[in-house]
């Protein structure tokens, strides 16, 4: 799926083997920003140990319960059956306007349509923007038809939330969607004509497929809250914000369909509003580096150790390499590595310019990845 600073590249280009290094002797895995799930899940997959997802949304923990809640394969074909016949049947209760081309005015029409459908509240917030109105329809569809019955719930979500980050019409994340402009015409159409039933087949099949060695938990909660529980022999990964501005104005489209709602929205982005959207320190300037700092220190403390990642160059919460390698001495004995990765550039076609030209999605950047092993250990009680 498509997320910022994703983990999966690097679990083939360093972190993994990182990982399969220290695994022994850890206890539990402890992921305090899962995001996308990636590192959590392949610890899940591949170790003999509990894992642990943190995340301050709830699509995260999706993501990532999606597989760690479970130690045997999901049987997904009855069960995806009788989840798209049900949704078939509201689907095609709609009579959803269509088009052979997409132009300016055509897109209005649509989003009027879309505007209109107050018992659709993705069609609603999200169609003819993100999604055209027969995939958001079929997104509502589906949302309105998971299966009741867990695991196969959190795994029809978890489909979900991936099938539509592929096809949502937006570069890299869901800050905003291509407008129909002459420049983001083609980019819009390409990702409207996008399938997402199959997708959501696809997706479906992969992770039912895909289970925990040992049983693990998925929670929605915030890193520095959760440390304070950490202990000795527990390994934490931490892989903290990185951009000033909070994540959740990137996802706020997966958080929908991970929530079933988010009232109403406004701005080009189609943002719920801010209240309803969790906010990070991480990602406040001046409050980034003493949150990372209260962390480190409790972590520390527990006699845990750590892998932390984090690029290898100024961001705009204020952090940076140098500034996270000062933090971490304070607390640990650091062994350091970079690897190379890819990093969102937080514009893809065009921040605040009506998607007419821009910089790249993406950009390559040199990635800093420190082992941490404590130099103080809380006293025992």
């Amino acid at each position: 799926m498509k997320y910022m600073g994703s983990k999966q590249a690097m679990l083939q280009n360093g972190l993994g083997k990182l990982l399969r290094k220290n695994m022994g002797r850890a206890s539990c895995f402890v992921d305090l920003f899962s995001g996308s799930g990636a590192v959590a899940t392949f610890v899940a997959r591949n170790f003999s140990v509990p894992v642990l997802a943190v995340d301050l949304q709830h699509y995260s923990s999706i993501l990532a319960g999606a597989i760690i809640h479970r130690t045997v394969r999901l049987n997904w074909e009855l069960i995806w059956k009788n989840w798209y016949s049900r949704a078939e049947s509201q689907f095609k209760a709609r009579d959803i306007p269509t088009s052979r081309e997409i132009t300016r005015s055509i897109v209005s029409d649509l989003r009027s349509w879309c505007n209109q459908e107050t018992d659709l509240p993705i069609t609603r917030a999200y169609g003819g923007h993100y999604f055209s109105p027969q995939q958001a329809v079929w997104i509502d569809a589906l949302r309105a038809s998971v299966p009741k019955r867990e695991p196969a719930k959190t795994v029809a979500l978890a489909a979900m939330i991936q099938s539509a980050s592929q096809c949502a019409a937006a570069p890299g994340h869901t800050a905003q969607p291509f407008q129909p402009t002459p420049s983001a015409m083609p980019f819009l159409e390409e990702a409207w004509s996008k399938d997402i039933i199959s997708k959501t087949k696809t997706a479906f099949e992969l992770l039912a497929k895909q289970f925990a060695q040992r049983p693990g938990k998925a929670v929605v909660g915030d890193a520095n809250f959760i440390a304070p529980c950490l202990k000795e022999g527990d390994l934490v990964f931490i892989d903290p914000p990185y951009t000033g501005v909070h994540y959740s104005r990137f996802y706020h489209v997966l958080e929908t369909i991970a929530k079933g709602n988010c009232g109403e929205v406004t701005g080009v982005g189609r943002y719920p509003a801010s209240e309803k959207r969790p906010h990070s320190k991480y990602s406040i300037i001046t409050e980034s580096s003493e949150a990372l700092d209260d962390l480190l220190e409790t972590i520390s403390s527990s006699g845990a150790r750590a892998i932390l990642t984090f690029p290898d160059h100024n961001c705009s919460n204020g952090l940076d390499g140098d500034s996270v390698r000062e933090i971490a001495e304070e607390y640990f004995r650091i062994q350091e590595m970079q690897v190379e990765s890819n990093f969102s550039s937080l514009g893809g076609v065009g921040d605040e310019r009506d998607d007419e030209g821009g910089r790249a999605a993406r950009k390559k950047a040199k990635e800093l990845v420190l082992l941490l092993t404590p130099k103080y250990r809380r006293n025992p009680a």
